[in-house]
């Protein structure tokens, strides 16, 4: 896996990937940004709980369910001394389909937790306190 990262002046920076997608990256004006992408940080955490939400969507959908939508919302922590790292992320999983079995979301849940979402794993055995949650909305 590659990735370039060119910086655009001032606080940004251009973000491509070795699949050839671009994303903008920029400080706060306090920072001399210009609040016009997203924070390197805030970049590492979407990371996060993309991976994670690709895996309990896959494998919800291999087992078979009814899934129509899932969102994870996830409330991180940071050290407040440099580096400041993140000591704290949590997870909420908003699953929502037909006839969902609580069962499957949770071992979904844990599965990319503990098996698949490689960022996440990484985070957590890097020291990063990382829980999780969900919630399953029955449509009609």
């Amino acid at each position: 896996m590659k990735a370039r990262i060119q910086w655009a002046g001032e606080a940004m920076f251009l973000g491509e990937s070795g699949s050839g997608h671009v994303v903008v990256m920029d400080g706060p004006p306090d920072a001399g940004g210009r609040n016009l992408g997203v924070r390197p940080m805030e970049m590492l955490l979407l990371g996060v709980g993309g991976c994670s939400n690709f895996d309990v969507v896959s494998i919800l959908k291999k087992s078979r369910q009814a899934v129509e939508s899932c969102e994870a919302f996830l409330d991180a922590e940071r050290a407040t001394e440099d580096p400041k790292v993140f000591t704290k992320i949590h997870m909420k999983f908003v699953v929502k389909g037909r006839g969902l079995k609580e069962a499957q979301v949770k071992r979904a849940v844990e599965l990319s937790a503990e098996k698949y979402c490689s960022a996440s794993i990484m985070l957590g055995a890097a020291g990063v306190d990382i829980t999780h949650e969900y919630e399953i909305v029955e449509l009609g």
